[in-house]
């Protein structure tokens, strides 16, 4: 996954659980995840980060930034998710 660091993975994992994620979601989830709250401006250089980076679509809608998975994000996860399945199905090995 290419991705730098765990946040910026978990936010990726949020945000494709649903179709456009607004951001005041996008807060309380990841503080409940990681029972704090996280500071403002390290949640959005972490989102800003995967909007450059192509894995995540930024839109503005009624004044809240929402967000969407790209298809390189999709690729990612699943990507992710088979390297998990590689690193934690060892039938006992």
């Amino acid at each position: 996954m290419n991705v730098s660091t765990g946040l910026q993975r978990d936010l990726l994992y949020l945000i494709a659980g649903r179709e456009r994620t607004p951001r005041p979601d996008l807060d309380r989830a990841i503080a409940e995840y990681y029972g704090a709250e996280i500071r403002h401006d390290r949640l959005t250089s972490n989102l800003d980060t995967l909007v450059e980076t192509d894995l995540v679509e930024s839109m503005r809608r009624d004044g809240t930034d929402h967000y969407t998975l790209t298809d390189r994000g999709r690729d990612e996860i699943e990507a992710r998710r088979e390297w998990e399945s590689r690193h934690l199905d060892t039938d006992g090995e």
